[in-house]
């Protein structure tokens, strides 16, 4: 509740917001929602991708079945543009640490206000980066953030340092290269993820996969593809940002 108290700055002024510190996941997620670029009501049940109405998406995923393409939504918290595309360039590529909680309480407040997508999910894990990954391991301190969030432990979440997805291995990144070569590149990167879990909480399980960014598909269906080979029944995706789909 704020009334009474100052407006919230709204994104990308959380630094200098009077609930910086003391927001809640909720009040930070709505506030954004206001500032943020939407995900379209028309879009792709699948990618979600803007779609008009009536007709069908063109990314080639979205077509396959779902044993072919590994997860089977993918749902965002924004579209990847503006203060959004540039404050997770500021986390992903400076290190600038304070936007992963930010990024946190937007993931924790999405999951809240979507109680129907969250239904039956046993873990929500990171897409993960590896362990020696510099500036920053992002994702890691976004999933950390997270759960810290969650103050009220509402979502299987994996307490910091207890990551149930790793990557201990270093693969080949797939910024600037064409389609076919981060196609590649996806499939490298899966390839060295290890579940660090029990077998058994693997097996039959729904896993909600958390990545910062959304553009062609490929590296969260290797990933998906990978867990459901592992035993893992349903992959869904949630993303800060979904890049515009233009393919």
């Amino acid at each position: 509740m704020t009334t009474g108290l100052p407006d919230p700055a709204g994104f990308p002024d959380c630094p200098v917001c009077a609930y910086a510190v003391t927001g809640t996941a909720r009040l930070c997620s709505d506030c954004a929602g206001g500032t943020l670029q939407p995900v379209s009501d028309s879009r792709c049940p699948v990618c979600s991708q803007a779609v008009a109405p009536g007709r069908t998406c063109t990314n080639r995923l979205c077509s396959m079945p779902v044993a072919q393409r590994g997860f089977s939504r993918v749902d965002a918290v924004a579209m990847y543009s503006g203060a959004l595309r540039d404050k997770i360039h500021k986390l992903k590529y400076d290190g600038a640490y304070g936007w992963a909680m930010i990024f946190g309480r937007l993931l924790v407040g999405w999951m809240d206000s979507h109680p129907e997508q969250m239904r039956g999910v046993d873990h929500v894990v990171g897409n993960p980066t590896h362990r020696g990954r510099q500036p920053i391991q992002h994702i890691e301190a976004i999933m950390d953030a997270a759960y810290t969030e969650d103050v009220t432990r509402a979502f299987p979440l994996s307490p910091p340092g207890a990551h149930r997805l790793v990557k201990e291995t270093e693969t080949p990144r797939s910024a600037n290269r064409s389609l076919e070569d981060k196609r590649a590149v996806a499939a490298a990167h899966a390839a060295v993820l290890r579940w660090t879990g029990d077998t058994g909480d693997i097996t039959g399980a729904t896993i909600l996969l958390v990545d910062d960014v959304f553009t062609s598909g490929s590296q969260l269906q290797h990933v998906a593809l990978r867990l459901r080979a592992a035993g893992a029944a349903d992959i869904r995706g949630l993303v800060l940002a979904r890049v515009p789909w233009s393919g």
